[in-house]
């Protein structure tokens, strides 16, 4: 896991398809557990930003992922860039008021969760949401760049795994506990939401874009669905391809529509967002008529897939834009 600056809203997790879903429905039942327990009341600003080590990993970072998006700082004491980015981060998590919590670890006495981590350099700044690991930015970054990443992070943790933060409390006592803000009450469309979940779980595919479809056809915006469904039908597409010959024909015929937006489907299947879109793009300056027309609608199939606010997205849409005009 190679830390790198990237754009929350465009994790693009295709292994599982169902894995926000999945997530969401965790973090919902740990809110609702935490409550049934009487919970620990709400959390000061100073349990906002705690220290953290490899014995607490797991309930400091894992567990308090499933109600709120966990920022992590790799640091060391002798590390001059951290001094100057860690104050920085601990300040604006008590500013986000219990939208992220930020987790401190000092990689001298943490070196297996640093080997974990795939740390190479430090400051380095990782995220966990809903028990997914996400690398967010390495060295020193400016506030303005930190807010944007953290705003997209919050964005995330809301819409795709329903998190909706802890609830904080100026005259809590430190160390009081953790409470997360009410869960939301179930969803008109859950029970089709989850009947998309369990066809993914059988391998139908095909139940599962039905599922997803069903829900549209009542509510055309749904988020949950729009994502699911271009998710499950990318998958369905590349199922039972050939990647070697896939690749093959498209190396041979760069100006096949067909064969460059089935290559660009498994581009995206494997995690290479720019090169599915660039490949679609220079197909689209390649072709006519009905064949442009039809690398275009793909292209923005699979800008659904990623997400609309990503910069990858939002740099392919300018490119497309020249490419056709």
């Amino acid at each position: 896991m190679q830390p790198r600056n990237m754009s929350m809203s465009g994790v693009v997790d295709l292994a599982a398809v169902k894995a926000a879903q999945e997530a969401k429905a965790k973090a919902e039942q740990a809110r609702a557990e935490t409550a049934r327990q009487g919970g620990g009341g709400a959390v000061s600003p100073a349990d906002l930003v705690i220290d953290v080590d490899e014995a607490g990993f797991e309930r400091d970072v894992l567990q308090r992922s499933t109600e709120v998006p966990v920022v992590i700082d790799f640091w060391a004491e002798w590390c001059e860039p951290c001094k100057q980015l860690s104050p920085v981060l601990e300040r604006l998590t008590v500013e986000y008021n219990g939208r992220i919590l930020l987790a401190k670890i000092d990689v001298d006495a943490n070196e297996m969760l640093m080997q974990q981590f795939g740390i190479q350099g430090i400051p380095a700044v990782f995220a966990v949401v809903a028990g997914q690991a996400l690398p967010l930015f390495q060295g020193a970054a400016g506030e303005a760049q930190i807010r944007q990443t953290l705003d997209q992070l919050v964005q995330v943790g809301e819409q795709r795994f329903g998190l909706t933060g802890l609830t904080v409390d100026p005259d809590a006592e430190p160390g009081g506990g953790v409470t997360a803000a009410p869960a939301e009450t179930a969803g008109p469309y859950d029970a089709l939401l989850e009947a998309a979940v369990r066809a993914l779980d059988s391998g139908d595919l095909a139940g599962a874009v039905q599922a997803y479809k069903n829900v549209l056809a009542d509510d055309p915006g749904n988020p949950e669905a729009t994502l699911g469904l271009a998710q499950a039908e990318l998958l369905q597409r590349v199922q039972g391809l050939d990647p070697q010959q896939v690749r093959k024909e498209a190396a041979g015929k760069p100006g096949d529509a067909a064969a460059q937006i089935a290559a660009a489907d498994l581009d995206l299947v494997g995690g290479h967002v720019e090169d599915a879109f660039g490949r679609l793009i220079e197909t689209v300056g390649r072709t006519a008529g009905d064949d442009r027309d039809a690398v275009r609608v793909r292209l923005l199939e699979l800008f659904e897939v990623v997400g609309a606010e990503d910069p990858r997205v939002i740099a392919a849409r300018r490119a497309l834009a020249r490419a056709l005009f």
